[in-house]
Protein backbone atom coordinates (compact mmCIF):
# COMPACT_ATOMS: atom_id res chain seq x y z
CA UNK A 1 0.00 0.00 0.00
CA UNK A 2 1.45 3.35 -1.07
CA UNK A 3 0.12 6.90 -1.47
CA UNK A 4 1.24 10.53 -1.79
CA UNK A 5 -0.51 13.34 0.09
CA UNK A 6 0.02 16.99 1.07
CA UNK A 7 1.48 17.17 4.59
CA UNK A 8 -0.55 20.23 5.64
CA UNK A 9 -3.83 18.73 4.36
CA UNK A 10 -3.16 15.49 6.24
CA UNK A 11 -2.19 17.36 9.42
CA UNK A 12 -5.30 19.55 9.32
CA UNK A 13 -7.63 16.54 8.97
CA UNK A 14 -5.84 14.52 11.66
CA UNK A 15 -5.99 17.46 14.07
CA UNK A 16 -9.73 17.80 13.47
CA UNK A 17 -10.33 14.20 14.63
CA UNK A 18 -7.53 13.92 17.23
CA UNK A 19 -9.79 15.27 20.01
CA UNK A 20 -11.34 11.78 20.21
CA UNK A 21 -8.04 10.25 21.41
CA UNK A 22 -7.73 9.60 25.15
CA UNK A 23 -4.45 9.88 27.04
CA UNK A 24 -4.96 6.63 28.97
CA UNK A 25 -6.53 4.00 26.73
CA UNK A 26 -7.36 0.48 27.90
CA UNK A 27 -6.68 -0.86 24.38
CA UNK A 28 -3.29 0.05 22.83
CA UNK A 29 -4.87 0.11 19.33
CA UNK A 30 -6.83 3.24 20.38
CA UNK A 31 -3.57 5.24 20.52
CA UNK A 32 -3.55 5.01 16.71
CA UNK A 33 -5.27 6.60 13.73
CA UNK A 34 -6.79 4.14 11.27
CA UNK A 35 -5.71 4.85 7.67
CA UNK A 36 -8.06 3.12 5.20
CA UNK A 37 -7.14 3.62 1.53
CA UNK A 38 -9.76 2.68 -1.08
CA UNK A 39 -8.78 3.73 -4.60
CA UNK A 40 -7.68 7.37 -4.33
CA UNK A 41 -9.75 8.08 -1.21
CA UNK A 42 -8.15 7.93 2.22
CA UNK A 43 -10.33 7.62 5.33
CA UNK A 44 -8.74 8.69 8.63
CA UNK A 45 -10.40 7.51 11.87
CA UNK A 46 -9.91 7.98 15.61
CA UNK A 47 -11.91 6.20 18.30
CA UNK A 48 -12.27 5.81 22.07
CA UNK A 49 -14.90 3.01 21.69
CA UNK A 50 -17.75 5.41 22.69
CA UNK A 51 -17.07 7.99 19.96
CA UNK A 52 -15.54 7.55 16.49
CA UNK A 53 -14.63 10.35 14.11
CA UNK A 54 -13.72 9.87 10.46
CA UNK A 55 -12.45 12.36 7.88
CA UNK A 56 -12.15 11.45 4.20
CA UNK A 57 -9.62 13.07 1.84
CA UNK A 58 -8.36 12.51 -1.69
CA UNK A 59 -4.70 11.51 -2.20
CA UNK A 60 -2.59 12.63 -5.17
CA UNK A 61 -1.34 9.14 -6.04
CA UNK A 62 -2.40 5.73 -4.75
CA UNK A 63 -1.11 2.23 -5.28
CA UNK A 64 -2.93 -0.78 -3.74
CA UNK A 65 -5.81 -0.34 -1.31
CA UNK A 66 -5.49 -1.43 2.30
CA UNK A 67 -5.61 -0.29 5.91
CA UNK A 68 -3.17 0.22 8.75
CA UNK A 69 -3.23 1.67 12.27
CA UNK A 70 -0.65 4.48 12.60
CA UNK A 71 0.69 5.68 16.01
CA UNK A 72 -1.07 9.03 16.51
CA UNK A 73 1.31 11.05 18.67
CA UNK A 74 4.52 10.45 16.70
CA UNK A 75 2.71 11.07 13.40
CA UNK A 76 1.18 14.38 14.56
CA UNK A 77 4.49 15.57 16.04
CA UNK A 78 6.29 14.75 12.77
CA UNK A 79 3.70 16.40 10.49
CA UNK A 80 3.80 19.62 12.54
CA UNK A 81 7.46 20.10 11.61
CA UNK A 82 6.90 20.02 7.82
CA UNK A 83 6.07 22.98 5.66
CA UNK A 84 3.41 22.19 3.02
CA UNK A 85 5.17 19.45 1.02
CA UNK A 86 4.03 16.22 -0.65
CA UNK A 87 4.87 13.19 1.49
CA UNK A 88 4.87 9.53 0.51
CA UNK A 89 3.58 6.74 2.76
CA UNK A 90 4.71 3.19 1.99
CA UNK A 91 3.17 0.42 4.11
CA UNK A 92 4.32 -3.20 4.13
CA UNK A 93 1.07 -5.22 4.30
CA UNK A 94 2.82 -8.23 5.89
CA UNK A 95 4.60 -6.44 8.77
CA UNK A 96 2.59 -3.16 8.99
CA UNK A 97 5.92 -1.29 8.83
CA UNK A 98 5.37 2.33 7.73
CA UNK A 99 7.90 4.44 5.86
CA UNK A 100 7.31 8.16 5.35
CA UNK A 101 9.40 9.96 2.71
CA UNK A 102 9.40 13.76 2.80
CA UNK A 103 11.91 15.77 0.77
CA UNK A 104 15.35 14.42 1.71
CA UNK A 105 14.07 12.69 4.88
CA UNK A 106 12.93 9.14 5.53
CA UNK A 107 11.08 8.17 8.70
CA UNK A 108 10.15 4.65 9.78
CA UNK A 109 7.61 3.59 12.38
CA UNK A 110 5.72 0.42 13.16
CA UNK A 111 1.98 0.34 12.62
CA UNK A 112 -0.58 -2.24 13.66
CA UNK A 113 -3.05 -4.38 11.77
CA UNK A 114 -5.93 -2.14 10.67
CA UNK A 115 -8.42 -5.00 11.11
CA UNK A 116 -7.91 -4.84 14.89
CA UNK A 117 -9.24 -1.26 14.99
CA UNK A 118 -12.77 -1.05 16.52
CA UNK A 119 -15.51 -1.36 13.93
CA UNK A 120 -17.82 1.64 13.55
CA UNK A 121 -21.34 0.68 14.73
CA UNK A 122 -23.99 0.55 12.03
CA UNK A 123 -27.09 2.59 12.90
CA UNK A 124 -30.03 0.35 12.13
CA UNK A 125 -33.56 1.71 11.82
CA UNK A 126 -32.28 5.27 12.05
CA UNK A 127 -34.43 8.38 11.93
CA UNK A 128 -32.76 11.36 10.29
CA UNK A 129 -32.99 15.10 9.80
CA UNK A 130 -30.93 17.84 8.19
CA UNK A 131 -30.27 21.21 9.84
CA UNK A 132 -28.05 24.21 9.25
CA UNK A 133 -24.75 23.76 11.11
CA UNK A 134 -25.14 27.14 12.85
CA UNK A 135 -28.35 25.98 14.61
CA UNK A 136 -26.65 22.99 16.22
CA UNK A 137 -23.50 25.04 16.94
CA UNK A 138 -25.53 27.67 18.85
CA UNK A 139 -27.50 25.00 20.69
CA UNK A 140 -24.26 23.33 21.86
CA UNK A 141 -22.54 26.60 22.85
CA UNK A 142 -25.55 27.83 24.83
CA UNK A 143 -26.03 24.58 26.80
CA UNK A 144 -22.81 22.55 27.14
CA UNK A 145 -21.35 24.68 29.95
CA UNK A 146 -24.30 23.75 32.20
CA UNK A 147 -23.72 19.97 32.07
CA UNK A 148 -22.70 18.17 35.26
CA UNK A 149 -19.44 16.37 36.04
CA UNK A 150 -21.03 13.64 38.13
CA UNK A 151 -20.15 10.00 37.46
CA UNK A 152 -22.97 8.86 39.77
CA UNK A 153 -25.60 10.60 37.61
CA UNK A 154 -24.42 10.05 34.02
CA UNK A 155 -27.67 11.38 32.49
CA UNK A 156 -26.79 14.86 33.76
CA UNK A 157 -23.32 14.72 32.18
CA UNK A 158 -24.85 15.17 28.73
CA UNK A 159 -27.21 17.46 26.86
CA UNK A 160 -30.84 16.34 26.55
CA UNK A 161 -32.17 16.78 23.03
CA UNK A 162 -35.90 16.78 22.31
CA UNK A 163 -37.16 16.83 18.72
CA UNK A 164 -40.79 17.53 17.85
CA UNK A 165 -42.69 18.55 14.67
CA UNK A 166 -42.84 22.12 16.09
CA UNK A 167 -39.40 22.76 17.59
CA UNK A 168 -36.07 21.45 18.83
CA UNK A 169 -35.14 21.72 22.53
CA UNK A 170 -31.70 21.29 24.08
CA UNK A 171 -31.45 21.13 27.90
CA UNK A 172 -28.46 20.90 30.24
CA UNK A 173 -28.33 21.05 34.03
CA UNK A 174 -26.01 20.24 36.94
CA UNK A 175 -28.73 20.82 39.63
CA UNK A 176 -27.30 24.31 40.41
CA UNK A 177 -27.95 25.85 37.01
CA UNK A 178 -30.08 24.88 34.04
CA UNK A 179 -30.27 26.01 30.43
CA UNK A 180 -33.19 25.35 28.08
CA UNK A 181 -32.56 26.28 24.44
CA UNK A 182 -35.48 26.13 21.99
CA UNK A 183 -35.45 26.61 18.21
CA UNK A 184 -38.73 27.15 16.37
CA UNK A 185 -36.99 26.86 12.97
CA UNK A 186 -35.60 23.34 13.61
CA UNK A 187 -38.18 20.59 13.37
CA UNK A 188 -38.32 16.81 13.06
CA UNK A 189 -41.05 14.78 11.37
CA UNK A 190 -40.74 12.19 14.10
CA UNK A 191 -40.78 12.93 17.84
CA UNK A 192 -37.62 11.80 19.59
CA UNK A 193 -35.62 12.42 22.77
CA UNK A 194 -32.07 11.36 23.61
CA UNK A 195 -29.07 12.42 25.72
CA UNK A 196 -25.86 13.36 23.89
CA UNK A 197 -22.56 13.01 25.81
CA UNK A 198 -20.41 16.08 26.43
CA UNK A 199 -17.23 14.89 24.67
CA UNK A 200 -18.70 14.34 21.16
CA UNK A 201 -20.63 17.61 21.48
CA UNK A 202 -17.39 19.48 22.25
CA UNK A 203 -15.77 17.87 19.17
CA UNK A 204 -18.81 18.76 17.06
CA UNK A 205 -18.73 22.36 18.33
CA UNK A 206 -15.10 22.70 17.16
CA UNK A 207 -15.94 21.45 13.65
CA UNK A 208 -19.14 23.49 13.25
CA UNK A 209 -17.82 26.92 14.24
CA UNK A 210 -18.02 29.34 11.28
CA UNK A 211 -19.62 26.77 8.95
CA UNK A 212 -22.66 27.74 6.91
CA UNK A 213 -23.63 24.39 5.51
CA UNK A 214 -26.07 21.61 6.37
CA UNK A 215 -25.45 18.98 9.01
CA UNK A 216 -27.10 15.57 8.68
CA UNK A 217 -28.15 13.82 11.89
CA UNK A 218 -29.11 10.14 12.08
CA UNK A 219 -30.06 8.45 15.35
CA UNK A 220 -31.65 5.37 16.89
CA UNK A 221 -32.00 4.26 20.53
CA UNK A 222 -28.28 3.70 21.11
CA UNK A 223 -26.23 5.87 18.73
CA UNK A 224 -26.22 9.19 16.91
CA UNK A 225 -24.33 9.96 13.69
CA UNK A 226 -23.45 13.46 12.51
CA UNK A 227 -22.24 14.06 8.94
CA UNK A 228 -20.83 17.37 7.78
CA UNK A 229 -18.84 17.84 4.55
CA UNK A 230 -16.12 15.16 4.63
CA UNK A 231 -16.33 14.41 8.37
CA UNK A 232 -18.54 11.94 10.25
CA UNK A 233 -18.88 11.60 14.02
CA UNK A 234 -20.70 8.69 15.61
CA UNK A 235 -21.30 8.46 19.35
CA UNK A 236 -23.07 6.23 21.82
CA UNK A 237 -26.00 7.97 23.53
CA UNK A 238 -26.24 8.17 27.32
CA UNK A 239 -28.67 5.56 28.57
CA UNK A 240 -31.25 6.66 31.13
CA UNK A 241 -34.20 8.97 31.80
CA UNK A 242 -33.51 12.70 31.93
CA UNK A 243 -34.94 14.52 35.00
CA UNK A 244 -38.20 16.44 34.52
CA UNK A 245 -36.62 19.84 33.91
CA UNK A 246 -39.96 21.64 33.35
CA UNK A 247 -40.92 20.97 36.99
CA UNK A 248 -38.03 23.06 38.37
CA UNK A 249 -38.65 26.16 36.22
CA UNK A 250 -40.74 28.59 38.34
CA UNK A 251 -43.64 30.10 36.40
CA UNK A 252 -44.70 32.91 38.80
CA UNK A 253 -41.87 35.48 38.89
CA UNK A 254 -43.31 38.92 39.73
CA UNK A 255 -39.92 40.62 40.31
CA UNK A 256 -38.30 41.54 36.99
CA UNK A 257 -34.92 43.21 36.58
CA UNK A 258 -33.55 44.42 33.20
CA UNK A 259 -29.95 45.54 32.88
CA UNK A 260 -27.21 46.06 30.29
CA UNK A 261 -25.28 42.80 30.00
CA UNK A 262 -21.64 43.95 29.64
CA UNK A 263 -21.52 46.49 32.55
CA UNK A 264 -23.40 43.92 34.69
CA UNK A 265 -20.96 41.15 33.73
CA UNK A 266 -17.91 43.32 34.46
CA UNK A 267 -19.31 44.46 37.82
CA UNK A 268 -19.89 40.83 38.88
CA UNK A 269 -16.32 39.98 37.77
CA UNK A 270 -14.88 42.76 39.95
CA UNK A 271 -17.03 42.15 43.01
CA UNK A 272 -16.54 38.36 42.88
CA UNK A 273 -12.77 38.81 43.39
CA UNK A 274 -13.63 39.86 46.97
CA UNK A 275 -16.10 37.05 47.63
CA UNK A 276 -15.46 33.90 49.64
CA UNK A 277 -13.46 31.71 47.26
CA UNK A 278 -15.27 28.52 48.24
CA UNK A 279 -18.87 29.78 47.98
CA UNK A 280 -18.36 32.59 45.37
CA UNK A 281 -21.39 34.23 46.97
CA UNK A 282 -22.58 37.64 45.72
CA UNK A 283 -25.47 39.54 47.29
CA UNK A 284 -27.97 41.27 44.99
CA UNK A 285 -29.92 44.07 46.71
CA UNK A 286 -32.53 45.51 44.36
CA UNK A 287 -34.80 48.46 45.07
CA UNK A 288 -36.29 50.99 42.65
CA UNK A 289 -33.86 51.60 39.78
CA UNK A 290 -30.84 50.54 41.78
CA UNK A 291 -28.98 47.24 42.01
CA UNK A 292 -26.26 46.94 44.66
CA UNK A 293 -23.85 44.04 44.22
CA UNK A 294 -21.79 43.16 47.29
CA UNK A 295 -19.49 40.37 48.42
CA UNK A 296 -17.30 39.70 51.42
CA UNK A 297 -14.74 37.20 52.59
CA UNK A 298 -14.69 37.34 56.40
CA UNK A 299 -11.60 35.13 56.66
CA UNK A 300 -9.47 37.75 54.90
CA UNK A 301 -11.52 40.89 55.72
CA UNK A 302 -12.14 41.48 52.01
CA UNK A 303 -15.30 43.19 50.84
CA UNK A 304 -16.62 44.93 47.74
CA UNK A 305 -19.75 46.85 46.85
CA UNK A 306 -20.85 48.25 43.51
CA UNK A 307 -23.95 50.20 42.50
CA UNK A 308 -25.58 49.79 39.08
CA UNK A 309 -28.58 51.43 37.44
CA UNK A 310 -31.24 49.03 36.23
CA UNK A 311 -34.89 48.83 35.29
CA UNK A 312 -36.90 46.95 37.94
CA UNK A 313 -40.51 46.01 38.54
CA UNK A 314 -41.50 44.35 41.80
CA UNK A 315 -40.91 44.41 45.54
CA UNK A 316 -37.47 45.17 47.03
CA UNK A 317 -35.46 41.97 47.29
CA UNK A 318 -32.14 40.70 48.63
CA UNK A 319 -30.96 37.47 47.08
CA UNK A 320 -27.63 35.61 46.88
CA UNK A 321 -26.17 33.95 43.79
CA UNK A 322 -22.98 32.04 42.99
CA UNK A 323 -20.95 34.50 40.90
CA UNK A 324 -19.25 31.71 38.96
CA UNK A 325 -22.58 30.45 37.63
CA UNK A 326 -23.79 33.99 36.87
CA UNK A 327 -20.63 34.77 34.88
CA UNK A 328 -20.87 31.54 32.87
CA UNK A 329 -24.45 32.35 31.91
CA UNK A 330 -23.84 35.99 31.03
CA UNK A 331 -20.80 35.02 28.95
CA UNK A 332 -22.96 32.62 26.94
CA UNK A 333 -25.61 35.19 26.08
CA UNK A 334 -25.00 37.66 23.27
CA UNK A 335 -27.68 40.36 23.61
CA UNK A 336 -26.94 43.90 24.83
CA UNK A 337 -29.52 43.58 27.60
CA UNK A 338 -30.60 40.73 29.89
CA UNK A 339 -33.46 40.25 32.33
CA UNK A 340 -33.56 38.37 35.63
CA UNK A 341 -36.94 37.19 36.90
CA UNK A 342 -37.30 36.29 40.59
CA UNK A 343 -39.99 35.50 43.14
CA UNK A 344 -38.41 34.89 46.58
CA UNK A 345 -34.82 34.85 47.94
CA UNK A 346 -34.97 31.04 48.24
CA UNK A 347 -36.41 30.38 44.75
CA UNK A 348 -34.47 30.08 41.49
CA UNK A 349 -33.78 33.15 39.37
CA UNK A 350 -34.42 33.07 35.62
CA UNK A 351 -32.02 34.79 33.25
CA UNK A 352 -33.16 35.63 29.71
CA UNK A 353 -31.78 37.66 26.80
CA UNK A 354 -33.75 40.83 25.94
CA UNK A 355 -34.43 41.75 22.27
CA UNK A 356 -32.62 38.80 20.71
CA UNK A 357 -31.95 39.30 16.98
CA UNK A 358 -32.95 35.71 16.23
CA UNK A 359 -36.70 35.44 16.77
CA UNK A 360 -36.67 31.66 16.29
CA UNK A 361 -34.37 31.27 19.30
CA UNK A 362 -35.71 31.01 22.86
CA UNK A 363 -33.09 30.84 25.63
CA UNK A 364 -33.91 30.38 29.30
CA UNK A 365 -31.21 30.04 31.97
CA UNK A 366 -32.05 29.16 35.55
CA UNK A 367 -29.73 29.63 38.54
CA UNK A 368 -30.36 28.43 42.09
CA UNK A 369 -29.86 31.05 44.84
CA UNK A 370 -27.39 30.63 47.71
CA UNK A 371 -28.30 31.21 51.35
CA UNK A 372 -27.28 34.67 52.50
CA UNK A 373 -25.35 34.82 55.75
CA UNK A 374 -26.62 37.96 57.43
Amino acid sequence: MKFIISSSLLLKQLQSISGVLNTNNTLPILDNFLFDLQGEELSLSASDLETTMTATIAVSMADESGKVAVPAKILLDTLKTFSDIPITFTIDAATNAIEISAGEGKYKLSGQNGDEFPKVPVIEGAANLELNASIIYNAIVKTIFATAVDELRPVMCGVFCQLTPDEMIFVATDAHKLVRYKRGDAKSKKEAAFILPKKPLTLLKNILSNLDTNLKIEFNNTNALFTINNVTLICRLIDGKYPNYEAVIPTENPNKLSIERIPFLNAIKRVSIFSNQSTHQIRFKISGRELILSAEDLDFSNEAKERLTCSYEGEDIEIGFNSKFMLEMLNNLDTDEVSIEMSLPNKAGILKPVNSENKAEDVLMLVMPVMLNN
